[in-house]
């Protein structure tokens, strides 16, 4: 069984580019850009809902109310953010640093990998139920731990809902050879990635993965998100900030948005089925998130447009509590998913063993959220008195 996950948000492209090297990317302040945060934030909260099988609450969220989701805007920002602070690190520090600190940052990411998914193990074993060893893809593990083990290391092996965190382990190892391609000609970069991407839609290139066949989120096909992200953070500003103005652009866009939403809509209310053709239907679907098809792609670049004309900047000024919350989440990204996938857990247990009402629902997902938010104060807390790099709102 899979479940939808991973990460948010919309980005600061008014800052016009800068030539040369020296200026690739980075904030001459070394602050964040608050927006990315937040929606990482945000999105950080959608998906602990959407983890949870049954959730009522999923309706809250953005997946049933368009063909993409939180992954892609993680991965999109995952890019815009390593642009600004690699390309930060390689006019100051030079190309040595870069790769080094690429990648230390992708064994970070594996080590947070393996680590969940041995506290995943746990909790799936102490519940000693077949149903969520079923329920979680854990049941080929505990039948066959030895091989089991070596795929899990070897990055081809993910339990349900961690599988996104191989995909940023290679794009981080990966990212110095994606910063050079950019700063030399960040179009060419640009359209090297579309024709990747175009050419695993063609040939369904994917790398391999067990026990089933290919990787769930394909990195050849997903790489198209982070290379705009990156291309997104100075490279192209200035040509996305004229698009988006545009508005003949931005009223395409809202129709992709819409159009997506009927769709969408249709497809979980039996009432609005009437809206959709049958035709209109088998042309664009299935949308294979795996490959991440054309109509998810458009749907995510529609979203950023009308995100772009009308999100303005967040300022380091001062925040409502909500907001600050969801900026301390997006700060953590990578220890909150984490927890995120533990808390969903447990509380789908919660749910199946003692109550699967709408109010237990209710106190199941506030309580992870507040969970979450605890421990990312806490984090930022910590990161306060002791970190390298931009420090925390």
């Amino acid at each position: 069984m899979r479940r939808h996950r991973l990460n948010a948000g919309t980005n600061d492209l008014n800052h016009g580019p800068k030539h040369g090297c020296d200026h690739v990317g980075y904030l001459d302040d070394d602050r964040r850009d608050l927006r990315l945060d937040a929606c990482r934030g945000l999105a950080l909260w959608f998906i602990f809902i959407d983890h949870i099988p049954g959730n009522t609450f999923d309706w809250l969220t953005l997946r049933n109310y368009g063909f993409s989701d939180t992954s892609e805007i993680f991965v999109f920002v995952s890019g815009y953010t390593c642009m600004l602070s690699y390309g930060g690190a390689l006019r100051r520090q030079g190309w040595p640093t870069v790769v080094v600190r690429s990648l230390r940052r992708s064994l970070e990411i594996y080590a947070a990998f393996v680590l969940l998914v041995i506290a995943y193990l746990a909790l799936v074993w102490v519940t000693g139920s077949a149903l969520y060893r079923d329920e979680t893809n854990t049941r080929v593990f505990f039948d066959n731990p030895g091989i089991a083990l070596i795929h899990l290391l070897a990055l081809q092996y993910t339990p349900v809902n961690t599988d996104i965190l191989p995909l940023f382990v290679m794009l981080h190892f990966c990212f110095p050879l994606v910063l050079w391609l950019v700063i030399r000609n960040a179009t060419l970069a640009l359209g090297a990635s579309f024709l990747l991407y175009i050419m695993v839609q063609l040939y369904s290139w994917n790398l391999p993965a067990w026990p089933g066949r290919e990787a769930y989120f394909n990195p050849l096909a997903w790489q198209m998100l982070f290379v705009i992200g990156a291309y997104s953070a100075t490279p192209g500003a200035a040509r996305l900030a004229g698009i988006s103005s545009s508005p003949v652009v931005v009223s395409v866009a809202a129709s992709v948005v819409l159009f997506s939403l009927v769709v969408t809509l249709s497809w979980r209310i039996e009432q609005l089925k009437w809206l959709v053709p049958d035709a209109v239907v088998g042309w664009i679907y299935p949308i294979y998130k795996t490959h991440l098809a054309p109509p998810r792609l458009a749907h995510f670049l529609a979203l950023m447009f009308v995100g772009l004309r009308f999100l303005s900047p967040i300022t380091h000024g001062k925040l409502k509590p909500w907001a600050i919350a969801m900026v301390r989440c997006g700060e953590n990204s990578l220890s909150i998913y984490c927890c995120s996938v533990l808390a969903s857990f447990l509380g789908f247990v919660i749910l199946k063993e003692i109550s699967g009402g709408l109010a237990m629902e209710a106190i199941v997902s506030a309580s992870g959220i507040i969970l979450m938010i605890a421990i990312a104060s806490l984090l930022t807390w910590e990161a306060k008195l002791d970190r390298r790099g931009p420090k925390p709102f």
